[in-house]
């Protein structure tokens, strides 16, 4: 049985009927993970024992006629930046290579709680700084649709392994696209809630006013079942909420939605393919009833700008607690270091414990922060966001959801951008601004170009997501 094609409900239905065991699915995924890790290189770490033994406990449950949670026997996989007791959580570092997680974030509390099976940890860029996986400690991820090419980033990993039917799910974190832009490069769904739908409770930090856990799947209903589970309060997250009472999307038709195109997302720098078919995408809403209205986010060219300073401030001012004194790498603990004091404790650690992509942006953030520059960098770059955050909201005075493309173009060679960090910033262009402005947006298959999925993004109001998920539904069905 070829168990890719099931969707999470079916799964479920499966294996209360007994058609299948838990035991045989996992099975089937490890097997999927063997013999497809070599080209891809997904996974970070597989933990055959411990989702072997997952699945018995479901199969157990199952042999007493004790009820099953909503994501039953789904073998899925977590980003390397999200806490899972007993695995190791390296955050895609070498400062982090040998830490164990001992506890489980609140995110993975809840997959457990309602039956989801981990296989393991997936590759990143490294504490989620990049935009292609290129930057791991450890390996390079391949993207399953073309192995020449990146599959995104941070979340590469996460979204290699859901297109390569290695997982049936997984999840990402997104900071200015990490899971948008990696699900558009894959083909797949990926969403990225409203800031603090999901507590971020067991997340490693990057940087935390932006940062955001989200699904990541074969289709939109799967993505949703996930996240249906993964919201709600936790006492532990103060900036987490209580969205449950929104858990029913407002019912309404496409003939009455109003669709903003904003002209800022259309123009130069978007590849021609790409527009095509995006733009092919809106004309096919139009033709179901839906009323097309161009919009204007006149911030947006800033976005990136700005998102690149409070970014890296907020991460110079996270990073700092890897000194090599509490856990993780150590310079000191090499007999021969030859360290005489603690600043040759803390820059030795640092020097050897992190990647160039991660000191570029803790400097970055340290100088933006610095005497003499606070005024002239970061303040300002808040001032802008509040620019960015009032362009959204008066744009849906106008419409319902705004669609744009998720990346001005599909996925491009590896090593192709890896020296010229400003091109390779420019693959989150049309995803930074989500961020900055807390807003709910979900990456969804448009078309192809050649082989290589283009990503269409639906954004929508704060707390919309369960709506933007409905809209999805109806597009994946054209």
């Amino acid at each position: 049985m070829d168990f890719t094609k099931l969707k999470i409900k079916e799964i479920r239905e499966g294996l209360i009927k007994k058609e299948f065991s838990a035991v045989e699915l996992v099975d089937f995924y490890l097997g999927k993970i063997q013999e497809k890790e070599k080209d891809i290189n997904a996974f970070l770490q597989v933990d055959v024992e411990g989702a072997k033994n997952q699945a018995k406990g479901i199969d157990a449950k199952i042999a007493k006629g004790e009820e099953l949670g909503s994501l039953a026997g789904a073998p899925c996989a977590i980003k390397d930046a999200i806490m899972v007791r007993g695995l190791k959580c390296t955050s895609g570092s070498k400062i982090l290579e040998n830490y164990k997680a001992v506890y489980n974030a609140f995110c993975v509390e809840r997959l457990k709680s309602h039956g989801a099976i981990v296989l393991g940890k997936t590759n990143m860029d490294e504490f989620a700084m990049g935009s292609s996986t290129e930057h791991s400690a450890f390996k390079i991820t391949k993207n399953p649709c073309d192995l020449t090419k990146v599959p995104g980033g941070s979340s590469g990993g996460s979204a290699a392994c859901v297109a390569g039917d290695e997982a049936v799910f997984s999840l990402g974190s997104d900071t200015g696209g990490s899971i948008r832009q990696p699900a558009s490069f894959c083909g797949v769904v990926g969403l990225k809630p409203t800031y603090g739908a999901v507590s971020r409770y067991g997340l490693i930090a990057f940087a935390s006013s932006l940062d955001q856990i989200g699904p990541m799947a074969k289709n939109v209903d799967d993505c949703e079942e996930v996240f249906k589970v993964i919201i709600g309060k936790d006492e532990k997250d103060a900036t987490s909420v209580d969205i449950k009472s929104k858990l029913q999307a407002s019912s309404f038709k496409l003939q009455d939605l109003r669709i903003g195109v904003p002209k800022e997302f259309f123009g130069e720098g978007l590849e021609s393919k790409t527009k095509e078919i995006i733009e092919g995408k809106i004309k096919k809403l139009e033709t179901q009833g839906a009323k097309i209205i161009d919009i204007s986010l006149p911030s947006a060219s800033y976005a990136l700008a700005c998102y690149y300073i409070l970014a890296t401030c907020e991460a110079s001012a996270n990073l700092a607690r890897f000194d090599g004194i509490r856990y993780g790498y150590s310079g000191i603990r090499n007999q021969e270091s030859g360290i005489k004091n603690l600043f040759e404790v803390y820059s030795k650690t640092r020097g050897e414990g992190f990647g160039d992509e991660v000191k570029r942006r803790i400097m970055l953030g340290t100088f933006a922060l610095s005497s003499g520059y606070y005024d002239a960098y970061y303040l300002k770059a808040k001032k802008t966001q509040a620019l960015i955050k009032k362009d959204f909201n008066k744009a849906f005075e106008k419409c319902d959801f705004i669609l744009t493309p998720t990346s001005p173009f599909p996925a491009f060679n590896i090593a192709e951008k890896i020296d010229d960090p400003l091109k390779m910033y420019l693959s989150d262009i049309y995803t930074v601004p989500v961020n900055l402005a807390g807003v709910p947006a979900l990456s969804m298959p448009a078309g192809l170009d050649g082989i290589l999925p283009v990503g269409l993004q639906i954004i929508g109001k704060h707390f919309s997501d369960f709506d933007i998920l409905q809209l999805a539904k109806a597009i994946e069905k054209f």
